[in-house]
């Protein structure tokens, strides 16, 4: 098992400053990471798989050790697959290590050697959700500070579909 890789999975729709605070601080742990974009069923997503993961590489290419992929099943699999041992988890605040604690526990138990690393984002992106930066966008708001300009060009494009007619 690789104990230099982390893999940091997320639906990252859309990738926020706090997301990229993760991986900024990873980068310096870790020899490499991949960012790993699923699917989640659950989730209605406002970016495609493959806008997400396009916007990712953007917004990550200074990172020499940042890969990014994506992934349609079971993260323990993909790690399997990988030889990667270690998930790597942000957290904002309290309410989502519920959450977090519930999937790295099935991670666990569905792969002993599995383990899940949790680093809490810096407090000035512990308010940033996607539905915030969603809402505030649709309301024809600027998400300047929460989301990269090229994530926000993307979001206003498809929340905003107005503007492109006049335009």
């Amino acid at each position: 098992m690789n104990k230099t890789t982390v893999v940091y999975p997320g639906s990252f729709d859309p990738f926020t400053e706090g997301h990229l605070n993760i991986i900024a601080r990873a980068a310096g742990i870790f020899e490499k990471i991949i960012i790993l974009v699923g699917h989640n069923s659950s989730k209605k997503t406002t970016l495609s798989t493959k806008e997400r993961v396009s916007l990712i590489v953007e917004v990550t290419k200074d990172y020499t050790n940042v890969e990014v992929e994506s992934f349609n099943g079971l993260l323990v699999d993909y790690i399997r697959k990988k030889g990667v041992r270690t998930i790597l988890r942000g957290m904002r605040c309290h309410s989502d290590f519920e959450y977090e604690l519930q999937m790295a526990t099935a991670n666990k138990l569905m792969d002993k050697e599995v383990e899940t690393l949790f680093m809490v984002t810096e407090s000035q992106f512990s308010h940033i959700s996607s539905s915030l930066i969603k809402e505030i966008i649709s309301l024809g708001g600027s998400a300047k500070g929460f989301v990269p300009a090229v994530v926000e060009k993307k979001l206003i494009e498809k929340l905003r579909p107005e503007e492109k007619r006049r335009k």
